[in-house]
């Protein structure tokens, strides 16, 4: 692994546009600009229905939310940029993806996704997303996506605050998979998979491999379903932004974000929530 931190000034920044997994905000990805420096530029994606955007209608239509991205993200376009996106922010990623793809918009110079099998599998937990809350919650803790305190002492405060969100969450998973089923992008590719998460393991990932006709790779990352939270996906990203900097010099003029800012409602925020599935 590279060690130097040191780019050319004729280099263009790209972005690194981050998706978080189901029932959360984005304070997995606060530390991420640090460690990324000034390789790329990181901005969590917040969806609707939490943090700052609590009183917004949560979305569980896949169309519904490629319209709201492709929104957000179409005005930052004149720059290369990363996707990654982890559990349901994986298929979320692959979706958009697929999306500026279809409608001739630049696509992302690298996808890359953690912690979720590809729509055709549809792994475990969007398969209960029409559980009863009770059922759903012991899924949780069974799948280790819990503490065990949800399923007891805790298990009220999960049905108000973590389960409706959560739910929708998967209802839109559900959504995506059902529409992006089999569908391949054109862009490079790239899965992680944790080595000890018992809902997306290490086959399961591996089959995103038919959903890149370019480049594939899949990596392993110590850790279970929330490797995210870790120090290795950031690392590993800067590793991938660096590659992408070194293949663009001298083609891109880049913008600052303070150019950026009257054109878009997406810029690089901190998460003011704190997450019940974090804690």
């Amino acid at each position: 692994m590279r060690t130097d931190s040191a780019v050319r000034e004729d280099t263009v920044t790209p972005w690194l546009f981050c998706f978080h997994h189901a029932g959360a905000g984005i304070s997995s990805f606060a530390k991420w600009q640090k460690i990324l420096g000034d390789t790329a530029e990181v901005v969590p994606v917040l969806l609707p229905g939490r943090g700052p955007r609590a009183k917004e209608a949560r979305i569980t239509d896949a169309t519904e939310l490629m319209n709201e991205l492709r929104e957000l993200i179409t005005p930052l376009l004149d720059r290369p940029y990363l996707l990654y996106g982890h559990s349901l922010g994986g298929l979320v990623a692959h979706a958009l993806t697929r999306t500026l793809e279809d409608d001739g918009l630049l696509p992302p110079a690298r996808l890359v996704i953690g912690a979720v099998p590809p729509p055709h599998l549809r792994n475990t937990l969007l398969r209960g997303a029409r559980l009863p809350d009770h059922e759903l919650i012991d899924l949780l803790v069974d799948l280790e996506a819990a503490p065990p305190e949800a399923g007891g002492r805790d298990r009220s405060l999960w049905q108000r605050h973590v389960i409706p969100a959560l739910r929708d969450d998967l209802r839109l998973g559900e959504a995506l998979c059902q529409v992006n089923a089999d569908k391949a992008v054109g862009t490079p590719l790239m899965a992680l998979a944790g080595r000890d998460d018992p809902i997306a393991p290490l086959w399961e990932v591996a089959e995103w491999a038919d959903y890149s006709v370019t480049r594939f790779r899949l990596q392993t990352l110590p850790g279970d379903h929330f490797f995210v939270r870790e120090r290795g996906v950031p690392e590993l990203l800067r590793e991938v932004a660096l590659e992408l900097r070194e293949s663009l010099k001298g083609k891109y003029d880049g913008e600052s974000s303070g150019r950026q800012e009257g054109r878009t409602r997406l810029l690089p925020t901190a998460d003011l929530t704190a997450d019940l599935s974090e804690r």
